[in-house]
């Protein structure tokens, strides 16, 4: 079994979901896409995740803020606005029937290729966009056992050659990263910048706890994390101590506690890195009150609709 943030609790209703694809509703075995789309031949693609909690979209004008400047910045015209793509997201979630528990994925390639090229004037279509809805929580029992990290030697590059803020389709860097963790017995990858600092993890925000306070690093090397935004901003609203800062593996291995963010998982505590514990090499107090926090201001977001 795969034990990781993205373990998700079983739920056979996925097995008969519709896929959005390009506006058009298809079961999940008959979602399919050309080999000629831009995304499969050279990663020429933009996505995002989100959540429905009760009826809510949580997050959701950051979560289109951040695909809109994705798109922007590899220079793919989104054929909708805000409000539209809002309804196609509510089209196919109405058609699943879906209310709470879900995770939606948005995906916007380039469009379909005459040609395998990386040229983007070898487009013949215009962009071809999917959205696919799951019944997806995570796993309870994963959230309690944590995770283990291994530092891999795959850095986060510098925003001159691939900002990591881009939440693009070109992931293969992270996937290797992964790789190595795996195979040095780790749960997930966590990454160095081209400095040595901690950045980040190959999908998720990291951050460790020291004497009462909440350390992530600087925003130049890693992903733009909207959890982890708001795990910042539940900090600043509850007087607890947060600072984005350079620090290395020398103060990691030293932590009280340690935790990464996601959308889909949100808080999950890090027991171990490198093989070595952190703290008591538990889910300890301060990550569970800050995920306590983080789950409050999704309640307050939902309730205000």
């Amino acid at each position: 079994m795969v034990h990781g943030t993205h373990n998700a609790q079983e739920d056979s209703r996925n097995d008969t979901i519709l896929i959005s694809i390009n506006d058009e509703f298809f079961p999940r075995n008959e979602a399919k896409i050309s080999v000629f789309d831009s995304g499969y031949l050279v990663g020429d693609g933009v996505w995002e995740a989100l959540r429905l909690h009760n009826g809510v979209l949580v997050f959701l004008e950051d979560h289109f803020n951040r695909l809109w400047q994705s798109a922007k910045t590899v220079g793919i015209a989104l054929p909708f606005t805000k409000k539209e793509l809002t309804q196609k997201i509510w089209d196919i979630l109405n058609a699943n029937k879906m209310k709470d528990g879900v995770h939606v994925r948005i995906m916007v390639t380039r469009g379909i290729k005459k040609t395998p090229s990386q040229d983007p004037r070898l487009t013949i279509s215009g962009p071809n966009v999917v959205i696919i809805p799951e019944y997806k929580n995570a796993s309870k029992e994963s959230k309690e056992k944590g995770i283990t990290l291994f530092t891999s030697t795959i850095r986060r590059g510098s925003p001159d050659y691939l900002d990591p803020r881009l939440n693009c389709h070109s992931k293969l860097h992270e996937v290797q990263a992964l790789i190595q963790a795996i195979e040095a017995g780790a749960d997930e990858a966590l990454m160095l910048d081209v400095n040595g600092f901690v950045a980040t993890c190959n999908a998720t925000n990291f951050f460790m706890i020291k004497n009462g306070e909440v350390w992530t690093s600087t925003s130049k090397y890693c992903m733009n994390g909207i959890t982890r935004a708001k795990v910042i901003e539940v900090c600043k609203d509850n007087n607890i101590p947060c600072f984005e800062k350079d620090f290395s593996l020398f103060d990691v291995y030293g932590a009280d506690e340690a935790f990464v963010t996601g959308t889909f998982g949100g808080l999950t505590p890090v027991t171990k890195i490198d093989g070595r514990q952190i703290g008591d090499g538990k889910y300890c107090k301060m990550t569970r009150n800050l995920s306590s926090l983080y789950e409050g201001l999704i309640e307050r977001t939902v309730a205000n609709g």
